[in-house]
């Protein structure tokens, strides 16, 4: 290696030079100001990964741990950063390994459900999860854009449909940009076997009808709209809320089956099996997987309001399009939601500081 080369391994990205004592490895307390800037881009690659975000949180401090074990045979053959991608995809890989994919109802190949079928709860299936954005958030306004694009709800569930090494195959090349060469070396494979699994990756993407830029900052107009839906659960309009989704949106509720395909269709679902009146729900935004997003809260018989679902919305022109409604406990602790909203709760109140622990039950899904 010559000292040229050596010295454009030896950058990690944005610039920084690792320290020739980092190199030597002999420096164990430079271990987390070399390797922390870092955490929050390694668990939104954990997330794409497992698509559950609070998997891909064990997985970043087991990639963590074992950088650190390793940490004193670090030559400085390669950025920081490419080091723990390293790391980090193979304890991915090894995790994934005999388990199942993480779908949405959509994916389980079922048709589209009519809102008078009976629901049909599966607590045994590894549903996908939504992560919040405020765990993935960085300065960089550039890397702003591309993690809003690469963490879609849309963008994680088709990679769920790709065998794990092609997925991270295609997450190494297409959202970090890695050369083949690269990829190959980090997995243990050929330059000819990368490309062939990108190949084949891209071709499952285009089933989905996946666009570059599917996620971007809501409008002005579409602030508004989402005021009025926020509203129109509140009144549990129905006639507003189907006015707000397109002729052929998407719900869908995990852990329950079935899914459910146009306005009208959504509307009957809402109408008839949600089972909060006017003036039962009340909801919180907050941002998940780069788009809008919601708790929303149901009344209790004593006033007050407790979770119900995290919504996460996509949001097409002036309408919603796809509507995940997450029935989690957990997820309202992991976006900082509050645990109970006051009886006389208004939207743009302050939000109570009691964060939710994720061991209520659900009112009317017990």
């Amino acid at each position: 290696m010559t000292t040229q080369t050596r010295e454009q391994d030896s950058q990690v990205d944005g610039g920084q030079t690792v320290p020739d004592d980092l190199r030597r490895g002999d420096a164990g307390e430079d271990f987390p100001q070399a390797t922390d800037p870092y955490r929050r881009e390694l668990l939104a690659h954990c997330y794409r990964m497992t698509g559950s975000v609070h998997d891909a949180e064990d997985l970043v401090q087991e990639t963590y741990l074992r950088a650190w074990r390793a940490y004193h045979g670090f030559e400085g053959r390669s950025s920081v950063r490419t080091w723990l991608y390293r790391i980090a995809t193979n304890v991915c890989l090894t995790a994934l390994e005999g388990k199942s994919r993480r779908p949405l109802p959509v994916g389980l190949g079922a048709p589209s459900s009519e809102a008078s079928a009976p629901l049909e709860q599966n607590g045994e299936v590894p549903w996908l999860e939504p992560v919040p954005d405020s765990m993935l958030e960085t300065s960089d306004p550039a890397a702003v854009v591309s993690d809003r694009d690469t963490i879609r709800l849309a963008f994680v569930a088709a990679l769920q449909h790709l065998p794990a090494r092609q997925r991270a195959v295609l997450i190494l090349r297409d959202v970090l940009r890695w050369r083949a060469a690269e990829v190959a070396e980090a997995l243990e494979s050929t330059t000819a076997s990368v490309n062939s699994a990108l190949q084949r990756a891209h071709a499952t993407l285009e089933k989905a009808h996946l666009s570059a830029d599917t996620v971007s900052e809501p409008t002005p107009e579409q602030k508004e709209m989402l005021d009025r839906y926020v509203q129109a659960f509140w009144e549990k309009d129905i006639d507003a809320i189907v006015s707000m989704l397109t002729r052929d949106a998407i719900w869908e509720m995990p852990p329950f089956t079935g899914w459910y395909q146009g306005a009208e269709n959504i509307g009957a679902l809402i109408d008839t099996n949600c089972p909060g009146g006017r003036h039962d729900m009340r909801m919180v935004p907050t941002r998940a997987n780069g788009q809008p997003a919601f708790g929303l809260y149901m009344r209790t018989p004593e006033g007050d309001f407790v979770p119900f679902h995290l919504q996460v919305l996509q949001v097409d022109g002036d309408r919603v399009s796809h509507v995940g409604a997450f029935f989690d406990p957990r997820l309202f602790a992991t976006f900082g939601l509050p645990a109970r909203l006051p009886s006389g709760y208004q939207p743009g109140d302050p939000v109570p500081t009691e964060v939710a622990t994720g061991d209520h039950v659900v009112p009317g899904h017990s």
